[in-house]
């Protein structure tokens, strides 16, 4: 009989943490998530178990967990509102360094980092991951998400740490936060409102959040990731307009009202990756186009109509 894999998702109450940890137990995992919050209702799943800790506290989280009990872990946590430079900085980074530090001596499979595009700063699109480090960040959020990815890097350079870095762009999908475009949007559209948006003329890269799902768990089934910066994204850009446009068509109502918002002056007119090396690495590439992921995001929507746990 196979041994169950064991799996620590850190940061398992947020959006993408639900759906990992759903994916998880499809495969007959053992998942803990470990949050400083306990989860949403909406995002509760009976057979995940749940540890409260904040990952910041280095002396909490070494009472808290024991690291003979886990295969695998995924790195997600992080203070959601960025406008908290210290909370920012301390949960992203130090988190990841406390996290990776404790997990440095045990015989863990794998250690996947959950990173962000805004590592590259202002490279010019579409980045790929062959200057992997860019000095001026646009946000503590950036720098700490930099700091983390260089801290890993050392680790695996000198002790050969099984750690890989999966950078990610825009996420959408059922059970997001309200405060994201695709959902906002979706609700706008549904209730069909007169909204304000900027002129939309931005780029962007949209990734339905179950390939996402499929990415990581193919990187930590993967040795040949350990060490790698990886860009997680469709590889398929979008004008932020078009998808706005593309939603109410889709919904059936809803009215856009572009260029009421200014584009703020730091504003990235182009972010959307190269994701040659994911497909060559990880063997992997997105499925789901952005109509199938749209219309599987709106019917969740719909369904639950945007009561009080998505406000």
């Amino acid at each position: 009989m196979n041994k169950r894999k064991k799996i620590l998702i850190s940061g398992g109450t947020g959006f993408i943490g639900y759906h990992l940890a759903k994916k998880c137990l499809k495969q007959n995992w053992l998942v803990t998530s470990l949050s400083s919050k306990k989860p949403k209702k909406y995002r509760k799943l009976n057979k995940v178990k749940y540890l409260i800790c904040d990952v910041s506290s280095k002396k909490k989280l070494n009472k808290r967990i024991n690291t003979k009990s886990f295969d695998y872990v995924v790195n997600l946590a992080g203070y959601v509102d960025h406008s908290h430079k210290k909370k920012t900085m301390e949960s992203h980074f130090n988190g990841c360094k406390n996290l990776s530090l404790l997990f440095l001596k045990s015989r863990i499979k794998k250690f996947i980092q959950i990173g962000s595009c805004v590592e590259y700063g202002k490279k010019k699109s579409p980045q790929n991951e062959d200057k992997m480090f860019n000095k001026k960040t646009f946000s503590v959020y950036g720098k700490a998400k930099l700091l983390s990815t260089k801290f890993l890097l050392n680790l695996y350079n000198q002790y050969k740490f099984p750690v890989a870095i999966l950078r990610l762009y825009l996420v959408y999908g059922p059970a997001q936060d309200i405060n994201r475009v695709v959902p906002i949007t979706i609700y706008n559209a549904i209730k069909n409102k007169n909204f304000d948006c900027s002129n939309g003329s931005q780029l962007r890269d949209f990734l339905f959040i179950d390939d996402l799902v499929d990415a990581i768990i193919k990187s930590l089934k993967n040795d040949k990731v350990n060490g790698e910066i990886i860009n997680i994204g469709s590889g398929k850009p979008i004008k932020i307009r078009n998808l706005i446009i593309k939603i109410c068509k889709l919904v059936g109502s809803g009215n856009p009202q572009f260029g009421k918002i200014q584009l703020r002056k730091d504003e990235i007119k182009n972010l959307y990756p190269k994701i040659l090396k994911s497909k060559k690495i990880l063997k992997w590439k997105p499925e789901i186009s952005i109509e199938n992921g749209l219309r599987k995001t709106i019917r969740y929507f719909k369904g639950n109509i945007f009561n009080e746990y998505h406000t």
